[in-house]
């Protein structure tokens, strides 16, 4: 699989970010939540993933995008542990809720959590379902 997060893979439609924030779930791991939902979307893969941090806890620009970049960049390298184990299109939102920027390694170590809390979830819904 290749490490890369191309424009396909990001999430854009306002539609589906206002249908992900009315209906969709969450999963937390402080700093970050995850808000997710199964529904179909554009893309070819598995998952259309968006970034947040907000401006309430971060007025500088520079700060916000910062902690996004490093956002994207833990998700980018650790996205297949969510494709592998998907089967049906997902969208998701994940969200700085921290009030204070944290160390890339840290940012890295929590969003490997929350993509394996995530994964678990999932699948426990999944199997309540059948």
């Amino acid at each position: 699989m290749k490490h890369t997060l191309g424009k396909l893979e990001r999430l854009k439609s306002k539609k589906l970010i206002e249908k992900l924030y009315q209906d969709g779930n969450s999963v937390k791991l402080f700093p970050l939540r995850m808000m997710y939902l199964q529904t179909a979307h554009t893309s070819d893969f598995p998952a259309q993933v968006g970034v947040s941090v907000a401006k309430r806890n971060f007025k500088l620009a520079v700060d916000r995008n910062r902690i996004k970049r490093l956002m994207r960049e833990a998700y980018r390298l650790q996205k297949e542990i969510v494709y592998d184990q998907l089967e049906d299109p997902y969208v998701f939102m994940i969200s700085y809720l921290g009030k204070e920027e944290v160390p890339y390694q840290e940012v890295y170590l929590k969003m490997k959590i929350l993509l394996t809390l995530f994964v678990k979830e999932t699948k426990s819904k999944k199997n309540e379902t059948l």
